[in-house]
């Protein structure tokens, strides 16, 4: 882990195209500005963790539910409907 000390105003590079800025220190928070692309994704730890833990779940869902519904697909598909 690289640890970097910042005073406020001052900036990040990481990149070509991303830009972390430190804009207040107050009690024990930082608050911090982030300049990058739209195609760069930022998340709040928490938020990043929770939408793993969704994909997860949603991968590790029943298989015979995904079986059912390819049987329903090919039912569907071929003139079945119904």
């Amino acid at each position: 882990m690289l640890v970097l000390t910042r005073k406020v105003g001052e900036r990040i590079r990481i990149g070509d195209e991303v830009t972390l800025q430190v804009l207040e220190v107050r009690g024990g928070q930082v608050r911090l500005g982030l300049t990058a692309p739209n195609d760069v994704r930022i998340y709040r730890e928490e938020v990043f963790l929770a939408i793993e833990d969704r994909n997860r779940e949603a991968r590790l869902s029943d298989p015979e539910r995904l079986a059912d519904a390819a049987r329903a697909w090919e039912a569907y598909a071929n003139g079945k409907r119904g």
